[in-house]
């Protein structure tokens, strides 16, 4: 399969771009770690250089602590931070993978974690995002926490989010980056990028080569 390379300038302007997702105005992503990769046909970046699990403790849809690192070692795990009042690409994005994972085998759908980690920390509280994930997959693990624990972890994986504020119309905009990060259960590292154009398909063909640590 051919690949091309991504620079770091291309990829930092897509993550400029995707902090648009969820409505407002562009923000320009401070202190975001840099990303190379090589794009494959789908859309998954492999990171030339893969992500270390962030050290993050958070609190989960139970209202217990929630070690990242410790609670998904060994483990194929998708990372997303997003909100649940967001009105078009967090709903989506989390479908998509919810639908790509019942196409696997019960064996692997219970090996890949799914973690939903919240941009918006002041209205997602344990319940509400709990019942917001339960209506995607109840197997979602979601996390809230103190906001700048959760943005100082986003910017270590290359995404750029800014805290939840109030537009002239009322409404409150979580500005965050729309990037999907899959972790080896091999090394634990973010090794897989997809951006916010990737499908239920793309999730689907890749899912089964995730869960073995393998590029897709």
């Amino acid at each position: 399969m051919r690949t091309t390379r991504v620079t770091v300038a291309a990829l930092a302007a897509v993550a400029a771009l995707t902090l648009t997702a969820c409505g407002g105005e562009p923000v320009k992503p401070d202190a975001v770690t840099q990303i190379t990769g090589q794009s494959k046909a789908g859309t998954a970046t492999v990171l030339d250089r893969p992500f270390d699990k962030p050290e993050l403790v958070l609190t989960d849809t139970t209202g217990k602590p929630w070690n990242l690192r410790e609670q998904t070692k060994g483990k194929p795990t998708l990372i997303y931070f997003g909100y649940t009042n967001c009105p078009d690409v967090c709903p989506l994005t989390m479908s998509n993978i919810a639908v790509a994972k019942k196409a696997l085998p019960k064996a692997d759908q219970d090996k890949l974690q799914v973690v939903f980690v919240t941009t918006d920390p002041e209205r997602d509280t344990p319940d509400s995002l709990g019942a917001w994930l339960k209506a995607q997959d109840p197997s979602f693990t979601g996390l809230t926490g103190d906001f700048a624990t959760i943005q100082a972890a986003a910017r270590k994986l290359g995404i750029g989010i800014e805290a939840a504020k109030k537009e002239a119309d009322g409404s409150v905009v979580s500005m965050h980056g729309a990037q999907v990060i899959a972790f080896s259960p091999k090394t634990d590292e973010g090794y897989l990028l997809y951006g916010e154009g990737s499908t239920v398909d793309d999730y689907t063909k890749d899912l089964p080569k995730i869960i073995k640590g393998e590029n897709p």
